[in-house]
């Protein structure tokens, strides 16, 4: 296929839903109308075959989650996603698997209001890089640098389940139910809906590097530090089964790709917060005054893996 059959194609499938969208794909660039009172909020991700994703990925399931891990951002800012771009690079374009594409970040964006209004082509190794737009209302963004000393702590869904999936995909092929379902939470990571928590939550962040990692982006950019019940991580069933526990706490601790939302909050607005959730909502630790990240078991014990910090690219 070539590329203009590609773009052609493209704006066939991909009418503007929204009528903030005054022109999608077909020009040099898509207009935009944020509504009044609104602000943007603008994340750009980058994923790449053999490093975000392994080669033998199905189309659909490179669609998806690349559309999920950005999503996933702006949910964590706690905006409304409203406007995609995508800049694919490939080898070579066929009918089926840009068609197949599509469909997974389609099936990522779901009922949501979303329009991808452009973005770009060329032959080259394969990689995607997605913008996602989203609005929220002004001065209402969930920071990374807002939680304080006496919030709970608390994360979305359950955590580890991508960073197994990812061990399980050699095996892939012979997988039992529990490594699949693992193997596909890596491959279609479940984005939450962070806009429901604005007013509730102080800080917040999406685990794409591991737990460890982000959380301590929020203790860096809010000057604090955070105690931790690593035992009180959530695993999902197919990850305690799968797992004896010490290396599900090394999973779920420095382990990435699960795009949970992770987030700071008073503890009179927990109740509230997990009303307005579609999932789980998990206590796990408490800010604390002490700079630093501090995790213990059940017995009390001080539990620590020095250098399992999370993904770093240029580590």
């Amino acid at each position: 296929m070539r590329e203009f059959a590609l773009i052609e194609r493209l704006a066939q499938r991909l009418g503007s839903g929204r009528a903030d969208t005054r022109l999608g794909i077909g020009d040099d660039a898509a207009l935009i109308a944020p509504p009044a009172g609104q602000e943007l909020a603008i994340t750009t991700d980058t994923l790449i075959a053999g490093r975000h994703f392994p080669f033998e990925t199905p189309a659909f399931d490179i669609g998806y989650k690349a559309l999920a891990v950005n999503l996933s951002d702006l949910a964590a800012m706690g905006a409304d996603p409203a406007w995609v771009t995508i800049a694919l690079s490939a080898p070579k374009l066929s009918a089926d698997w840009c068609d197949a594409l599509l469909d997974g970040a389609l099936a990522a964006i779901g009922d949501h209001p979303v329009d991808i209004v452009g973005g770009d082509t060329t032959r080259g190794e394969l990689s995607l890089t997605i913008t996602a737009i989203g609005c929220l209302p002004a001065g209402r963004a969930l920071r990374r640098s807002a939680a304080r000393v006496g919030d709970l702590i608390a994360v979305t869904g359950t955590l580890g389940d991508a960073a197994f999936g990812l061990q399980c995909w050699p095996m892939r092929d012979r997988a039992s139910d529990d490594q699949r379902f693992c193997i596909d939470r890596l491959a279609r990571p479940q984005w939450r809906p962070g806009a429901a928590l604005r007013g509730l939550a102080n800080a917040a962040i999406d685990l794409s590097d591991g737990l460890a990692a982000d959380l301590g982006h929020i203790l860096a950019a809010s000057g604090i530090g955070a105690r931790l019940a690593i035992d009180a991580l959530p695993a999902s069933a197919a990850l305690t089964r799968a797992c004896d526990a010490e290396s599900r706490r090394r999973l779920q601790w420095s382990g990435g790709d699960d795009y949970e939302l992770c987030i700071t909050l008073a503890e009179d607005r927990l109740d509230s917060a997990r009303a307005a959730l579609d999932c789980p909502l998990t206590v796990i630790g408490t800010i604390e005054q002490q700079p630093g990240l501090r995790a213990f078991d059940d017995n009390g014990q001080a539990w620590g893996r020095d250098g399992e910090r999370g993904w770093d690219h240029f580590s």
